[in-house]
């Protein structure tokens, strides 16, 4: 099972997930994705797949599907992914993401379904202790999206130590940008783009009028914010290979980063964006965001050395297929 399936990052390990060895079941309440890309999976990957449209808030529908299949492994995706938008509805996103996770592992724990993926994130440090991030450094989320995070990682926890027979794989992700090679599928929001790269796309294709970066006076070298952007198909091929190794790893619950272990600032995305595709990217320098930090990229050697994945894309091959999903998306 794949709940998210349908998202920008779920669309993405459906692609790469579904062999003749892997069934996939797909769930999705359609909040932030559209069933137009079922069709594109199925272009993509030749193979067709079962989609449920469902909330897994919803339990009694959790437990028709579960009664339908015999699952063996789910990934779970589905939440909501604004830092900015959690601070203006902290209530609705520990229901849809803490709530929606505990609904989720107790239709899992009904049915004997132990071996979990889960998708969290780099918020979960907060203002990181030392860099590059490791994943034994302290957990200090500093806005209410990376503060579910952590409570469901601490249930996972929890979860683990009660019963032996589950088995846990935490991802935490840096920050997924860039499109599948096809060009198909891509980052597509419902409504203006919270994340950097889909708006700078929209500026670029004059479908918004300029960028807003929070803030040039953090203490690096440019003065904006850095982060640690990773091509959204090594994303969904840490999840394969996560999946793999799940049963085979040592420890009931296992944490892994997923990025390149490089930083990029904001104004480094805009000028190589600039220079990659041809377009002029306005943008102007407006006051910080509550919850921003300065620095944020990764250490992925336990990644590296236990699950056998590798960062392949550059930031140039990102952005490229970025602008490729574009292109595309206006014949689509």
């Amino acid at each position: 099972m794949i709940t998210g399936g349908l998202g920008y990052i779920g669309s993405h390990i459906c692609a790469e997930l579904i062999k003749p060895e892997f069934e996939i079941v797909v769930i999705d309440n359609l909040s932030n994705s559209s069933k137009d890309v079922i069709e594109r999976i199925k272009t993509i990957t030749h193979q067709a797949f079962k989609f449920y449209e469902v909330d897994i808030r919803d339990k009694n529908e959790l437990r028709k599907i579960f009664d339908t299949y015999n699952f063996s492994s789910v990934i779970h995706l589905a939440g909501l992914k604004s830092v900015s938008d959690s601070i203006q509805s902290p209530l609705k996103y520990f229901d849809n993401n803490v709530n929606g996770t505990l609904s989720l592992l107790e239709v899992m724990e009904e049915n004997k379904c132990y071996e979990f993926i889960f998708s969290s994130s780099a918020t979960v440090y907060g203002v990181p202790e030392s860099l590059p991030i490791r994943e034994d450094l302290n957990v200090s989320p500093n806005n209410p999206y990376g503060e579910g995070k952590v409570m469901c990682e601490k249930i996972l926890n929890d979860i683990s130590l009660s019963n032996p027979n589950w088995k846990i794989g935490i991802l935490r992700y840096f920050n997924p940008i860039g499109a599948h090679p096809s060009g198909l599928i891509g980052e597509n929001p419902n409504g203006t783009p919270n994340n950097l790269l889909p708006y700078v796309t929209m500026v670029a294709y004059g479908e918004l009028e300029c960028v807003n970066v929070f803030g040039d006076d953090y203490p690096t070298p440019d003065g904006s914010g850095v982060r640690d952007y990773i091509h959204v198909v090594d994303l969904a091929k840490a999840h394969v290979k996560m999946l793999e190794k799940l049963s085979s790893l040592k420890e009931p619950i296992n944490i892994f980063n997923i990025g390149t272990g490089e930083g990029f600032s904001v104004l480094e995305i805009i000028s190589t964006f600039e220079r990659i595709s041809g377009r002029k990217i306005p943008y102007k320098i407006v006051p910080r965001r509550h919850g921003d930090i300065a620095e944020c990229f990764a250490d992925a050697t336990l990644a590296n050395k236990y699950l056998g994945w590798y960062a392949e894309n550059t930031l140039e091959e990102m952005i490229l297929s970025t602008c490729s999903w574009m292109e595309n998306k206006k014949q689509l």
